[in-house]
């Protein structure tokens, strides 16, 4: 009888806790219990959980490295692929609920910048999305599918951009989540520059 993988019960305890802020959105939403403005409370914590979610998927490399344990890497599509439902369901609570046709949508793009700023970050998401299955490595080739999955960077800039022409006065908390993505570059750089100077096997003692 083969023996259960290290740490089994995280992957599913991490989906169900993902669930829970949408199903506490939606349960305040049915029972009006959103304040005096719900369509823009919904919108201010869906957009907020997709970019909670974007920095946890960002943080499980920077995480693997830091700790050298292997259990990290396999929440990251999880994390990723919630960040992506919640990024949707801001889009399509703005678009429907909110400004009620998508030729508003279009028209708020063009003119307002932050929603411009706001749509690119979850453009760039749609492709992770799309090829985030095991099949999709198989047909794109690893090295094309780990460029296009280097999208989550840029959407992951354009997010907190987007966040903080948003809130405009108080940017403290954009400026946060800056900081925080700023470091998991560093630790990635870091491990980079240590790897490029190990010395290859078999190099030691060549002319």
């Amino acid at each position: 009888m083969s023996r259960p993988a290290p740490l089994s019960w995280l992957q599913p305890a991490i989906f169900v806790g993902s669930l829970a802020p949408f199903a506490a959105i939606a349960l305040r939403a049915t029972t009006g219990r959103l304040g005096a403005n719900p369509v823009a409370t919904a919108l201010n914590q869906l957009g907020l959980l997709a970019l909670v979610f974007l920095m946890a998927s960002l943080a499980c490399t920077p995480l693997k490295l830091v700790l050298g344990k292997a259990w990290p890497i396999r929440l990251r599509k999880t994390l990723g692929l919630f960040s992506f439902f919640a990024a949707l369901s801001h889009l399509l609570v703005y678009a429907f609920v909110d400004r009620g046709s998508l030729g508003d949508v279009v028209q708020d793009v063009a003119k307002r910048p932050f929603i411009a700023v706001g749509f690119a970050a979850f453009l760039l998401l749609v492709p992770l999305a799309i090829t985030s299955t095991k099949t999709s490595i198989a047909s794109l080739g690893f090295a094309l599918w780990k460029r296009i999955h280097r999208l989550v960077y840029a959407s992951a800039v354009l997010a907190i951009v987007h966040f903080t022409l948003r809130v405009k006065a108080d940017v403290s908390e954009p400026y946060l989540w800056g900081a925080l993505l700023a470091a998991f570059f560093a630790v990635r750089v870091v491990a980079y520059v240590r790897r490029s100077q190990k010395p290859r096997v078999g190099t030691e003692g060549t002319a």
